[in-house]
C-alpha cells in the first residue's frame, strides 16, 4: 500500500545546487541517476537521487525497502505501478513494499529508508 499527499500548494523549495555539488558526495550509477547520501544511522539512511532529465525509463532497479520508505519530490515527477507523484508529493511506502520507479524530467528526491533497500 502506498500513502501519498500532495503538498505542493504549501510547500515550496529552494534547491542550491552549487551547495548541494560541494557538500554531497554522489555515487554516479551511469545510467543518469545519482545517488547522495546525506546520513546513516545503522539500517537507516537518508538519501537523495538525482536523475537527469534525459535518463532512460529503466534507469531504477526493482528493488524493495523491508523497514519502508518515505520519500519528499523536490524537483520533476516520479511514477511507478501505484502512482504519478509530482513536486510537493510526499509518499510513504509499507514495510516489504517493492516497486519499481521512474522519473520525467530532471528529478530530485529525498528518500528516507528505515531498514535500508535490497534489490528485488
Amino acid at each position: 500500500m502506498v500513502f501519498t499527499h500532495d503538498m505542493s500548494s504549501w510547500l515550496s523549495f529552494n534547491i542550491n545546487k552549487d551547495w548541494l555539488e560541494e557538500n554531497i558526495s554522489w555515487k554516479d550509477f551511469g545510467t543518469g541517476v545519482r545517488l547522495g547520501k546525506l546520513k546513516r544511522e545503522e539500517k537507516c539512511s537518508l538519501v537523495l537521487y538525482d536523475a537527469d532529465s534525459e535518463v532512460t525509463v529503466d534507469a531504477f532497479m526493482p528493488h524493495m525497502h523491508p523497514g519502508g520508505e518515505a520519500y519528499l519530490v523536490l524537483e520533476g515527477e516520479v511514477w511507478d505501478d501505484e502512482g504519478t507523484y509530482p513536486v510537493g508529493s510526499i509518499v510513504w511506502m509499507d514495510k516489504a513494499s517493492k516497486h519499481n520507479p521512474k522519473t520525467r524530467g530532471r528529478t530530485l528526491i529525498l528518500v528516507l529508508w528505515p531498514e535500508g533497500v535490497k534489490l528485488a
